[in-house]
């Protein structure tokens, strides 16, 4: 059949690196780093914000619920994107290929970031600047 040498499987320790998987490794680390750390900034600031709700101070209710799931939106993007970089970047290092789920979860992390970016994560819109009068003629 044939020696040994033939049949075991080849490491990389001391070869070259390949360049597709880790570059792909490091394409997706970099999208979840542009995407998903400052969706988690900004949603951790906007987390407590009143936006949309009754002006009631009364009613907490409301409020409670909306910060519960606003805070377990944020933990969910923090441990799918602490998943997504810890196993793409140790992929990249250890030159090993990329589990199915890690696609996954990394597709979960933009889902998530976008859900973020675009509820609770927003900026405070600006009061719209009243136009100055116009002179008498």
């Amino acid at each position: 059949m044939g020696d040994a040498a033939s049949v075991a499987p080849v490491t990389r320790r001391g070869g070259a690196i390949r360049s597709c998987p880790v570059l792909v490794d490091l394409v997706l680390a970099a999208v979840v780093a542009l995407f998903a750390l400052p969706a988690l900034a900004l949603g951790a600031r906007g987390l407590l914000r009143r936006n949309g709700l009754s002006g009631d101070p009364t009613d907490r209710t409301s409020l409670v619920v909306v910060v519960v799931l606003r805070a377990v939106a944020l933990l969910l993007l923090l441990g799918t994107a602490g998943l997504t970089l810890l196993s793409t970047i140790g992929a990249a290092v250890q030159d090993v290929e990329l589990h199915g789920f890690v696609y996954v979860f990394f597709v979960a992390t933009l889902l998530l970031a976008l859900l973020v970016l675009t509820t609770f994560g927003r900026r405070d819109r600006r009061p719209a600047r009243r136009p100055a009068t116009p002179a008498r003629r």
